[in-house]
């Protein structure tokens, strides 16, 4: 175990710090738009797929969630009603639906967000190529930990 005041353990400290401030801006968000926790990760994991170019299906979404189909169903259905999110026909497969965010969801979590992101973004650009990569480094390397653990906790 890692001695109590080292370097390193400080650091988990403050990564764990951030993620608690993360997740307290997504709840105010979530509570100021009347959304559900897991709407916000669903919107996030859309984000991210549309950024990669991954084709967003339901299972797909089930699967980064961790839901059931027909919770993933019932997700869908409140987050389409609310405008967030759009089913369409796969062009290339008419029976897979791919999902999409709505103009309105990225407008409302570019006004809410976008401040923080901005304020980041300038804040990265302090640091030196090098330091970026050494941080990204680090930031992987976190994630990788975390899904690690979190797949060997929940088999």
């Amino acid at each position: 175990m890692t001695e109590p005041d080292s370097t390193e353990l400080v650091a988990v400290h403050r990564l764990r710090a951030l993620t608690v401030e993360l997740d307290l801006l997504g709840a105010d968000f979530a509570q100021k738009h009347s959304l559900h926790p897991t709407d916000i990760r669903a919107l996030i994991c859309l984000l991210d797929a549309d950024r990669a170019g991954t084709r967003a299906t339901p299972g797909w979404l089930g699967g980064q969630l961790g839901l059931e189909s027909a919770s993933v169903t019932a997700l869908i259905d409140r987050m389409t009603k609310r405008d967030l999110v759009s089913r369409e026909h796969d062009q290339n497969d008419r029976r897979r639906v791919l999902l999409q965010v709505t103009a309105h969801a990225a407008e409302l979590g570019t006004t809410f967000f976008g401040p923080v992101i901005d304020r980041a973004v300038n804040e990265l650009a302090r640091f030196t190529p090098e330091q970026r990569a050494t941080i990204d480094e680090f930031l992987t390397a976190m994630h990788a930990v975390v899904a690690a653990t979190r797949e060997q906790q929940n088999p």
